[in-house]
């Protein structure tokens, strides 16, 4: 089922664009790559699909014809009449370094031909295989699970939709999108989980799609190891890392298990590449650009926190009537804000900014840090008072800057405070959780 997604205004962009080159799209498994293109091609006179995991596809760039030959072969193979727009959908191109070699030459002799590229390992397999893709001639974008904006059109909330997207948020919508944000940072935002709960509207039904999806993560392992051995430590990651999610971590041990550090960091590295998880290094300074420290234990983003809240057992938590921001102690309230953080951006992949402190006895974390209009604004999702915001107060005081963010479970609201050692005045703009998706790119300062 094709639903609304936020990237589609973009891909628009590209096929308008006369200079546009071969685009690759990139995203996790199951994040619903090959429904956006497929929904996507029927703006096009043609639309041409090959798998490259299919031999008969693959092979079609085994023939070494020319670039305009090539295309014919594969007209011919797929029965498709050329109209005067053709999309060429190559999915999983990963498994045919001569078809990612040819995108440069789809680019400099058919430049009236669109073409997209996908695939679900494609950064792992890529660099296992040494294959890169021709430098200067292929843009990209990413693909991540469904944010709140799209699952509330997947869903069919139309009024709460048209709310949403208003310059100011209506106060007579708070309540109900409030309630509808905890619902979707329950069940998370993969494609085929949202479209079983939009048809049965029953939280129940969902578990097979949850175990059908970590299963389909499970089993790729063999094509992220090179031997019995790295496979047994990705295996061990990808199931122990839910409970380290959230968490400041260390490679050594990682997950109560016995494996190094070494081999835990590059087991994390891969599956990074496959954007099943992120390693958010922190920021120790206060000033642009925000450089990550990679001596420093970073703080580890699943792929989607519904699959992390199956993984947990929490996603019952939803019928107990707990705040989502005391949920887990916190950890699926900022969980889900650095997954909105992630997916607000499709034509780069910025992993979420914290910044950190650390000194003797005067530890200090700040969430989020944004960057809007040349300056850096801290982002703390709490639920307590401003008061209880020791870290935030720590970051202002050392900084001087004089404007915050804090997300929680209440209205909007602005408050004048000033830190309560320092006695530095600063502006603190509360926000409801449901505006995560907004501040990055839309939020005025």
């Amino acid at each position: 089922m094709a639903f609304y997604r936020s990237i589609t205004p973009k891909l628009i962009n590209w096929a308008q664009n006369e200079g546009r080159k071969p685009l690759i799209l990139r995203g996790a498994r199951q994040t619903g790559k090959t429904t956006l293109i497929r929904d996507f091609g029927k703006k096009f006179d043609s639309f041409i699909e090959l798998n490259l995991e299919k031999k008969a596809d693959s092979d079609l760039f085994e023939r070494d014809l020319s670039v305009k030959d090539l295309f014919q072969a594969i007209c011919l193979e797929k029965n498709v009449v050329e109209g005067s727009k053709v999309l060429l959908f190559i999915d999983e191109i990963q498994n045919s370094p001569k078809a990612v070699a040819m995108l440069r030459y789809f680019y400099e002799e058919m430049p009236e031909l669109y073409v997209i590229g996908a695939g679900s390992l494609l950064e792992v397999m890529m660099e296992r295989h040494k294959i890169s893709f021709p430098v200067g001639r292929v843009e990209y974008l990413y693909l991540f699970p469904m944010t709140f904006e799209e699952f509330l059109d997947a869903t069919g909330e139309k009024v709460a939709l048209k709310m949403y997207r208003e310059q100011e948020i209506p106060s007579i919508a708070h309540n109900k999108l409030e309630s509808l944000f905890s619902l979707y940072s329950f069940i998370g935002g993969m494609p085929e989980v949202v479209s079983r709960y939009a048809a049965t509207r029953d939280i129940a039904q969902l578990k097979p799609v949850y175990e059908s999806l970590i299963t389909s993560y499970k089993d790729d392992v063999p094509k992220y190891a090179k031997t019995l051995s790295e496979a047994n430590i990705i295996r061990h990651v990808i199931e122990t890392s839910p409970y380290e999610t959230g968490k400041r971590i260390k490679f050594e041990h990682f997950g109560n298990g016995n494996y190094k550090s070494r081999e835990v960091g590059e087991s994390l590295r891969i599956l990074e590449r496959a954007m099943f998880l992120y390693l958010r290094y922190p920021v120790s300074g206060h000033e642009l650009p925000l450089a990550p420290n990679f001596k420093l234990h970073p703080r580890l983003q699943f792929l989607d926190t519904g699959l992390l809240n199956y993984a947990l057992g929490l996603t019952n938590l939803y019928f107990s009537g707990i705040p989502l921001s005391d949920a887990y102690n916190g950890m699926i309230a900022e969980h889900i804000v650095g997954q909105e953080l992630l997916a607000s951006q499709n034509d780069v992949l910025q992993k979420p900014i914290l910044w950190v402190r650390e000194k003797k006895q005067s530890n200090a974390e700040v969430d989020f840090m944004i960057v809007q209009n040349g300056k850096i604004v801290p982002v703390e999702v709490k639920s307590g008072s401003s008061g209880t915001l020791r870290s935030l107060h720590s970051f202002i005081e050392e900084s001087g800057i004089d404007y915050a963010l804090r997300l929680y479970s209440g209205s909007k609201s602005v408050e004048q405070s000033e830190t309560p050692k320092a006695r530095k005045p600063y502006t603190l703009v509360n926000l409801p959780l449901y505006y995560a998706g907004r501040i990055a790119k839309s939020f005025d300062i």
